[in-house]
């Protein structure tokens, strides 16, 4: 059976002239960055078939949900940024979970009043919202697509059904996984072998996924909001399969919470940056937001002639103010007023990079007042600050265009690396943990209440120049998303490197932190860009790696360059029709 699939797969890989997996690809046609060869395959093999870049989209984001099963699925949510030829214009797909409508702001309390702990609470039914994947991706195909669910989930449940080989990254994810894998029955019959993550080199299949997706092909959207998949979920959270003597706290979800579940369709947030349009997420992510407003700060600085370590370091304290007022700020808007017109102002962006001096802020500095830069006045909510909440760091995210000039920027997730480690029974997918995004405690304006979409961060971009495609860019890492994607934005335009260069560079991590967050898995402590910015005051503070981007510059010759990581998550998969 493995020689038969991997021989199956290199008949795949040659049908689309990809037989290496390759970092960065360039060429006339479609293009498709993910971090799993699969996907990009998926999404390749939709384009051949002539299908546009949204159904590409979802055949990719559906065969992840296979390959990747740890960062994303059909028991999560996210954002996906559009950009339609057609039109012009670009429409923000909203499709983040939701609270069900027995959540209120003491839930993540303990009986003392205190927060819960934010690891303590994850790996349990509370922590699950109403999944939106599934909701999302029928919204996007029905408006923008030209396929349905029977076409662009095809060639995710070939994977799934006929497997794939387990290699170091999903290895290692899958270790880190084990003692919340443990915790539940379907968990560990799915994903550990003697109670230890799958082996390298073996191969592993998902029959019951491949049976769910086809449920979905079969019935749409209605197969996975109603009827038996809906009941296989709502069992599931409000009482999990959990392994005797493993105690797990039970979620209180219903039918009604899944039927319910709408996708809306937002306006982006737009801003300009440097004769660039940027182009991001409204809330409930706080990322389009936060990479204006730093964006904002930077313009407010004339670059010329300055060093790439000013230029960082200018990058690194307009990050700061912007979390700032992120934190304090930003919440789903349907629950709370949210001063956006105040954040985006270039004035108020000036008054805050006033702040900014030639070394280094101390530590976290005071969110500012936007509200005085607001066209309405009446908004009344002063949060007062609070430190940066937990967020896991682990999600995915893919970019996908067409010869049409269509394009998606997709970012989804079900939150911490195997979301709440509660595979459905009998349906092989995991569900999320994201109701963990929401503050603990009040007062917030992103504590938990029924119906509320908890604060996001993540943040796909579209970047245009002179009303056409420029590049796109987008990644996984929690709260770090927005600083990766921002630290690229600058990398491109500020310091002129190559969008593949300013993706795999070093990232820093600068969240309104006493230390900026660094990569182990580039060097970059001790070297020559680390040390100028340690004589402006920085420090550091390492962890393994930061985010797994992925994106697609639009060039100047006609050319598409499509461009996923040369070593993050093990490295990711570009192609471009060639034809």
């Amino acid at each position: 059976m493995r020689a038969r699939t991997l021989l199956a797969t290199a008949v795949m890989m040659a049908a689309f002239g990809a037989l290496a997996r390759q970092p960065v690809d360039t060429g006339h046609g479609g293009a498709v960055a993910t971090i799993s060869h699969h996907a990009s395959l998926a999404a390749m093999e939709i384009l051949n078939a002539g299908g546009n870049a949204i159904d590409a989209a979802v055949a990719a984001a559906a065969t992840l949900g296979v390959t990747d099963p740890f960062s994303c699925g059909i028991g999560g949510g996210g954002f996906m940024l559009i950009y339609s030829a057609k039109d012009r214009r670009v429409i923000a797909v909203d499709h983040r979970e939701v609270a069900p409508a027995s959540f209120h702001p003491g839930v993540f309390l303990n009986a003392d009043g205190s927060a819960m702990d934010w690891k303590a609470a994850v790996p349990n039914g509370l922590s699950v919202g109403v999944p939106g994947t599934v909701r999302g991706w029928h919204e996007a195909l029905t408006r923008y697509g030209t396929m349905g669910f029977e076409q662009v989930l095809a060639p995710a449940i070939r994977v799934a059904e006929e497997g794939f080989e387990v290699g170091p990254n999903f290895h290692r994810i899958n270790t880190a996984n084990e003692a919340k894998f443990a915790r539940f029955s379907t968990a560990s019959a799915l994903y550990l072998q003697d109670s230890k993550a799958l082996p390298v080199g073996s191969l592993h299949r998902n029959p019951e996924l491949a049976q769910t997706y086809r449920d979905i092909a079969r019935g749409g959207v209605k197969a996975f909001y109603e009827g038996p998949i809906a009941a296989s979920m709502v069992a599931a959270v409000n009482h999990p399969p959990a392994n005797p003597g493993v105690e797990v706290i039970p979620g209180s979800l219903t039918m009604a919470d899944l039927k319910d579940y709408e996708a809306r369709l937002r306006q982006p947030v737009r801003s300009s940056y440097r004769g660039y349009e940027i182009l991001g997420m409204p809330t409930p992510s706080s990322g389009g937001i936060a990479i204006a407003q730093a964006l904002n700060i930077m313009e407010s600085f004339d670059l010329s002639g300055k060093s790439r370590a000013e230029i960082e370091h200018l990058y690194l304290e307009a990050s700061r103010l912007a979390f700032a007022d992120r934190n304090a700020y930003v919440a789903d808007e349907a629950f709370t007023d949210v001063p956006f017109e105040g954040l985006l102002s270039k004035d108020y962006a000036r008054e805050r990079a006033r702040l900014i001096s030639a070394t280094a802020a101390p530590g976290k500095v005071e969110q500012g007042d936007p509200y005085a830069f607001q066209n309405d006045l009446s908004v009344p909510l002063r949060p007062t600050p609070r430190p940066l909440a937990q967020e896991s760091m682990h999600t995915t995210h893919l970019a996908v265009s067409d010869r049409e000039g269509n394009i998606v920027a997709y970012t989804f997730t079900i939150e911490d690396w195997g979301g709440s480690g509660i595979v459905v029974p009998g349906r092989g997918f995991l569900l999320n943990n994201e109701l963990t995004d929401f503050d603990f405690s009040a007062p917030h304006p992103n504590v938990p209440e029924a119906f509320k979409r908890p604060r996001s961060s993540m943040s796909p971009t579209i970047v245009l120049k002179d009303g056409a495609p420029a590049f796109t860019i987008g990644s996984p890492g929690g709260s770090t998303i927005i600083t990766t994607a921002l630290q690229t934005i600058v990398n491109h335009i500020d310091l002129g490197m190559s969008l593949a260069d300013a993706l795999a560079a070093p990232r820093m991590s600068q969240r309104n932190g006493d230390t900026t967050l660094v990569e182990t898995l580039l060097p970059f402590p001790g070297s020559e860009q680390a040390r100028a910015l340690e004589a402006m005051g920085h420090q550091w503070r390492e962890t393994e790696q930061i985010g797994a981007a992925n994106g697609i510059r639009f060039n100047a010759d006609g050319t598409v360059t499509a461009v996923s990581e040369p070593l993050r998550h093990g490295g990711g998969s570009a192609i471009v029709q060639k034809h």
